[in-house]
């Protein structure tokens, strides 16, 4: 019965039908055949999966993300970086990625940082002689930076449909996402060599920096009122989500005066718009974990690598091989969607710490995000430099490589995920 779930729902889903669709047709088609519940129980999940006060910080910190878009503290930012690392040679690439790890920990979205760094930077960059796919590769694989370091969207929406700590999951990132980081600056040095730029030859002086820091300053206190409000629980994550967007508005309008009425309207609708595919998904993910728990699928995965004599490090090196399989064919939320009902019991069954799991699962997909056939970014990237698709996907593979060794140290040192949350948020 499970095996007819999951076949009709990939059916659906090669034939171009919504993710969220899919799954519903194949619930809906799961339970005329079984007869396991009355079909009303499709509505009653459907309304408590998007029941959760937490899934209100969604939809707010997307709203963060456009409102930094339209407010400009993105060109701040990145005026007060060029500062330290304009005089190294490629310093606006080390700027791109010194600006997506900052602007990672306000919005936690990806395309929002792609869009608002690359903007900014790409004709900078191309101004300068820079090539332009390795100027497209750069800002796009830096916005991967975006849902790791906290606050994290798809950080947020794992902790939700596993019952973990929002808390817990957002901070478990800290530290792969500065791994992450390294990586990019080590491959984008190695990278740097093969091309003759242009190296800023003028002394800064303290002058200059107080300026740009004084141009900035209210555009860095936004990732301090987030970082503290979770580290503290002073308030909860939703209402930190809700101060920051309050927070940057208040700045644009009051003291930037660059937020008007139309770019403002603008904001919320593309905030709302992605807000709302997610709330549709979490609405089936309480349908779907239902019948995963009813037909015992974790207890019967449980079963067959416990027959198959399966260790953790085994287990965990086959999900990794899975869910980078899995993020070049799929997003990252229907991806977690579809997977963790099924595979986070089997990995607290095997003694696997779930925010370890849960962090390493997260950063598995996200590199999805730069890898064709789906590259979500690969696509947003394409479109804002003018780089075709193809050799945009040709010029991220040494960061690709980059990031899939983190992975596996995130995978096989738990502490580098786990030491800072239960530092901060005590232990389990």
């Amino acid at each position: 019965m499970i095996l007819l779930l999951f076949v009709l729902m990939f059916l659906f889903m090669f034939l171009g039908v919504p993710i969220f669709a899919s799954m519903s047709l194949a619930s809906v088609l799961y339970l005329f055949v079984s007869g396991n519940a009355p079909l009303n129980l499709i509505s009653t999940n459907l309304v408590n999966g998007i029941s959760a006060y937490n899934l209100l910080a969604i939809p707010f910190f997307m709203l963060v993300g456009e409102l930094m878009n339209i407010s400009g503290m993105t060109q701040r930012v990145v005026n007060l970086t060029q500062f330290f690392v304009g005089r190294f040679k490629g310093g606006l690439a080390y700027a791109a990625i010194f600006v997506n790890m900052l602007l990672a920990s306000i919005s936690g979205s990806a395309p929002a940082d792609c869009t608002a760094v690359s903007t900014v930077l790409i004709p900078e960059m191309k101004k300068d002689g820079y090539p332009d796919n390795f100027s497209a590769a750069v800002n796009c694989c830096a916005a991967v930076l975006g849902p790791i370091i906290p606050p994290s969207i798809p950080m947020v929406f794992l902790a939700m449909i596993t019952n973990l700590s929002t808390g817990r999951m957002l901070l478990g990132g800290i530290v792969p996402g500065i791994l992450l980081t390294l990586a990019l600056i080590i491959v984008t040095a190695l990278q740097m060599k093969k091309f003759d730029l242009r190296v800023e030859k003028s002394k800064k002086t303290f002058g200059e920096f107080m300026t740009l820091f004084r141009d900035a300053f209210l555009a860095l206190l936004a990732p301090v009122i987030i970082i503290v409000g979770v580290i503290t629980g002073f308030v909860t994550l939703t209402e930190v989500a809700i101060l920051s967007s309050a927070y940057i508005l208040f700045i644009g309008v009051v003291f930037y005066k660059t937020i008007t009425i139309k770019n403002l309207i603008q904001a919320f609708k593309n905030a709302s718009s992605f807000a709302s595919s997610l709330m549709v998904l979490f609405g089936v993910v309480g349908v779907f974990s239902w019948f995963i728990a009813v037909e015992q699928i974790p207890a019967l995965l449980l079963n067959f690598i416990e027959g198959a004599n399966l260790s953790p490090e085994i287990f965990l090196l086959a999900v990794n091989i899975l869910l980078l399989i899995i993020g070049t064919l799929m997003d990252a939320v229907p991806a977690m969607t579809i997977l963790m009902p099924v595979l986070m019991p089997v990995a607290i069954s095997m003694g696997i710490d779930p925010i370890h799991f849960g962090v390493v699962v997260v950063v598995n997909l996200m590199v999805g995000l730069i890898t064709p056939p789906v590259g979500a970014l690969l696509y947003v990237e394409s479109k804002i430099s003018g780089v075709s698709f193809k050799d945009l996907a040709k010029s991220v593979k040494w960061y690709i490589v980059a990031f899939i060794i983190v992975i596996f140290v995130i995978t096989y040192i738990p502490a580098l995920t786990t030491t800072i949350p239960n530092l901060l948020m005590g232990g389990q």
